[in-house]
This record gives structure tokens, sequence and C-alpha cells, in this order.
């Protein structure tokens, strides 16, 4: 198994498969159509410039007409491949042998009639066709073996029969031999190369699968691992499989890739990731396969929506909490609450669900879990660190990630950060010194009174001036007068409206990752960038 960005396509029997099948066909049509058209014009420009010029037989005489046939046929099977609807597998099977036998029988009826070709001149456009369709459309041994053979026939025929069709030919014994050997070469030539690059195909398609999971498109990226969508092979379930890069397989690093995915496995809270497997490659590569969310996480649903109506923040911001009070009842906290470890989704029956993921720096409160060397530095981002969690972070308990979880409420409804910096060392000072502004007066618009006095509550610098709890944070936001304003009907409309153009961005926009990094200073002096991996980012 190979981790680079290089992958298989998808399963031969999926969707993406039937739609790169109907493309190739597409490719072959317009590869034959354009060669084709070329020799024609260049024959007629021959003619032309001959004694006499051009005359009506050198357009319906019938082996004139059946090479225009072809090209006829060629171009409306590129256009039908290109510009219509999907096809189902079957019906670009049969048109792939249709359309290669068709144009090949037309090319062998060349030599039928005045002017006709020399023997060795009709197996020439065979040979294009059969190889040029053997390496742009893939195929199996057998089944390029049976249309290259039945393609071959009618040019066979008309060349063993040559002086049948054309009045007053002679009959070359060497000639037709050597035609009819040529088409067998030009056979076995396909046959052979569709076979090898198949083959190679398949291997490709091989290499790309982790067990049942066919790995697809490169997700994401970071320092430690990469991130594949992936579809299990009988469920066709999409799911996403972080992959451990070799240059990170250290024992240290193998411990705490490990250590992730075994900590985020004990959590079955709805608004948490879930885990579905583990384990490793043949080559020894770790991986673990995760659910797949067609979301955005909040850093880009601000980024490009703008700050969000305090009724659907806190529907949000309840969730989240919800699953935080599971962890931290687990004795698990998550260090790293950020709006890109938060990802919104909808589901059929439910618009704005969320998903909290990414606990690659999940900490147990436990003294005896093996994780005290990573108790002496501060981790996190600096944008969403509680003041403990630089002063001591030995200390930091389920309260740390309520206070990042009040720098993302803040965030969702200003659409600004409590604080602005531009260095790391001055963004930490300023959340250990500093008491934010208000989050109505940073939106310049008035706020609930209760919402916001929660969000400030958050942000306390000393723990004991927050919710005790997560469990209490979700009952105080459910609480809050605006939370009996969501609108249900209205965030699906939005799903409706939005959901497509979000989706758009995120494919053209290209990023990975989140502009907010994570980063780990260790309490000697170094710091060093957290590998900031969300393999749920579609």
């Amino acid at each position: 198994m190979q981790t680079t960005s290089s992958i298989s396509r998808a399963p031969a029997n999926s969707a993406e498969a039937t739609d790169d099948l109907q493309d190739r066909i597409a490719r072959f049509a317009r590869f034959a159509l354009t060669l084709s058209a070329t020799i024609f014009v260049v024959a007629r420009v021959v003619d032309f410039s001959k004694a006499g010029g051009l005359s009506i037989n050198d357009f319906v005489a019938p082996n004139r007409i059946a090479y225009e046939f072809a090209l006829l046929v060629l171009f409306l099977a590129w256009r039908r491949c290109r510009g219509g609807t999907p096809m189902t597998k079957v019906a670009l099977e049969r048109l792939d042998a249709a359309l290669t036998i068709v144009i090949s029988t037309c090319w062998g009826m060349l030599g039928w009639g005045p002017g006709a070709n020399y023997p060795v001149s009709l197996a020439m456009p065979l040979t294009h066709t059969l190889i040029g369709r053997s390496v742009i459309v893939p195929s199996t041994f057998r089944r390029t073996l049976w249309i290259s053979v039945v393609s071959a026939v009618p040019t066979v025929f008309i060349i063993a029969t040559h002086g049948t069709f054309v009045p007053g030919a002679v009959f070359d014994r060497a000639r037709v031999v050597l035609a009819v050997s040529w088409c067998g070469v030009a056979v076995a030539v396909a046959v052979l190369s569709s076979r090898t690059l198949y083959g190679l195909r398949k291997q490709i398609i091989d290499a790309g699968k982790l067990g049942q999971y066919t790995l697809q498109e490169k997700i994401g990226e970071g320092g430690m691992g990469v991130v594949y969508r992936a579809t299990h092979a009988m469920l066709r379930r999409p799911a996403a499989i972080k992959l451990l890069l070799r240059e990170h397989a250290g024992e240290s690093d193998v411990a705490r890739f490990e250590r992730e995915v075994q900590l985020t496995s004990r959590l079955a809270h709805p608004n948490t990731i879930s885990i579905f497997d583990y384990g490793r490659t043949s080559e020894g590569a770790f991986y673990y396969v995760m659910e797949y969310l067609d979301g955005m996480d909040l850093e880009r649903l601000v980024e490009m929506d703008g700050p969000v109506a305090p009724p659907r923040a806190i529907h949000i911001l309840a969730q989240v909490s919800g699953a935080l009070a599971e962890a931290h009842a687990l004795g698990l906290i998550h260090r790293d609450i950020k709006p890109a470890n938060i990802v919104l989704t909808e589901r059929a029956d439910e618009p704005d669900v969320v998903k909290v993921v990414d606990f690659g720096l999940v900490r147990t409160l436990e003294r005896n879990q093996g994780d005290s060397g990573v108790n002496t530095a501060i981790v996190g981002t600096p944008l969403y660190l509680a003041p403990e969690a630089i002063t001591s972070p030995e200390t930091v308990d389920g309260r740390t990630d309520l206070y990042a979880l009040g720098a993302v409420a803040y965030f969702l409804l200003t659409g600004k950060h409590v604080f602005e910096a531009t260095t790391a060392v001055e963004m930490c000072s300023r959340h250990m010194l500093e008491a934010p502004v208000s989050p109505s007066k940073r939106l310049g618009k008035p706020l609930s009174a209760d919402l916001e006095a929660l969000v400030l509550a958050c942000l306390a610098k000393k723990p004991g001036g927050r919710p005790a709890s997560a469990a209490t944070l979700r009952a105080a936001l459910l609480g809050c007068g605006d939370a009996e304003r969501y609108d249900v009907k209205a965030s699906r409309a939005w799903w409706h409206d939005r959901g497509a153009a979000f989706r758009a961005g995120r494919k053209s926009s290209g990023r990975i990752g989140s502009s907010t990094p994570t980063m780990a200073i260790d309490l000697r002096g170094r710091t060093d960038a957290v590998p900031d991996v969300r393999p749920n980012q579609p």
C-alpha cells in the first residue's frame, strides 16, 4: 500500500467507474474521428490537385459513402458520450462494441468499388481503430479479443476477395497474404496491449484497497497523516481513511496514532465522529477508518456566510456541548476545540447536525495513562487557548474545553475572534491578561442578555468562573430565550439554497486544513506545529 496522493479510481461497478467508461468511449470516438476526418480531407485535397479536379464520384462511390458514414457514426457517439445524460454500464459496453465493429466494417468497405485502395492500405485504418481502442477504453482480455476479431472479419473478407469488388483488379496473392497477416497482427497487438493495460489498472485498484475499503480521492494531509475518501466494497458506504505517513512511523508516532483511535473509539455520542475500523496495511502502515462527513466546518461557514444567527448558533453549540459532556464523563479532554474541528452536516430528517472531530490531542484526566510528556507542553490553537492551558497545562480539565467552546461561540456570533494578534505569544498573552470585548459590541448590534452572559462566562479567566460542566453548559444554552426561535424549516431551506454553493466553493478552493494552526509549545522553549489533519473534511 502506497501512501501517496496517486490513488485508484472507484471499483469497477461503481458510478464513478461507469462515468469514467463513458468518458473514455467519448475520447476513443474523438480520436478516431479526428484521425479519419484529417485523412479524408487530405485525400480530397490530393484528388482536387489532380488533373480534372474533384468529381461527384469522389463523394458518392460506395466506399466513399461508407467512409462518410463512419465519420457520422463517430461524431454521434462522441456527442452522445460527451454531452448526453449518463448511460448504464451495460449500454456503454454495447455502444463500445457496436461502435468498434461498425466503423471497422466501414473501413473494410474502402476496398469495395472503383478507386478502391490496395489490400495493404485497407489494413491500416483497422489497425488504428483496434489499437486506439485497446489503449483508451479499459477492457478485459476476452472482451477485447472477440470485439477485435469480429471487427477484423469484414476487412479480411474484402481483402481476400478484393478482385471481386474492383473491376479489373489483379489478384496479387502476396499482397493479400501480407494484408491479412497485417490484420492478424493488429488484432494480436490490440489484445495484448489491452490485457497489459487492464492488468496494470487492476493492480492500481488492488493497491488502493485496505481490506474491504477502496481508496478514492485524497481529502486531507498534515504533518503525520494523509486522509482519503473511501468506499466499502459490500456496503457501498462512504468513509474516510487516515493513514500514518511513513516518515512518521516511529515508535512514539505509532503510539500516539494508536492512542488517538483507541480513545476516540470509546466515544459513541451522535455528535462525535465515529470510528469504524483500525489496522495495518500489508506494508505495515497504520490506518483507521471513520465516517465520511459531507459538510463544512464552522470556520468555513462563517468565512463564506458571515456571523450565524443566535438561535442557530445555540443549536450548534448545544450539540458540541453534548459531545464534550460524554468525552469528559469518560475522562477525556479534547484540547483543540475550534471552528475547524466542528463540522456541520445535514441528514434527511434533520438539518444542522454537528460532528466534533480530530481527537488527536485528546488527553486523559488520569495521571497513569502514559501522557505525562504531553502534559508539559502548551497544546492547542492559540486563538482558542484557555489561560490555564498556557500557564499550567498539566492542570487542564473539562472546563478548558468550555473556554475554547466559548471562543467558538464568540466567533460564530460575531464573525470575529475573541482577540486579534500577530504572533502566538501575543495571542497567549491576551488570553491570560485581557478581558474580551462583549460580543454585541463587536457585532455592532444587540444580542440577548442571557446568551451573551453565557458566552462571557465560558471565557472567564479562571476555570471556577465558567459553567461547571459541558452538561451544565448545554442545559444553559437550551434555556436561553433565543433557543426557542430555532427554525428547522428555515435551516432546511438554508441547506437547500446554500449547501450546493458551499460544496462548490469547497472543491474550487482546494483548501486542506485550517487557517488557524494547532501549536505545541514545549515549556523548555521549543515550539512545533502539531499536524492539523481533519480526516472528515470532504
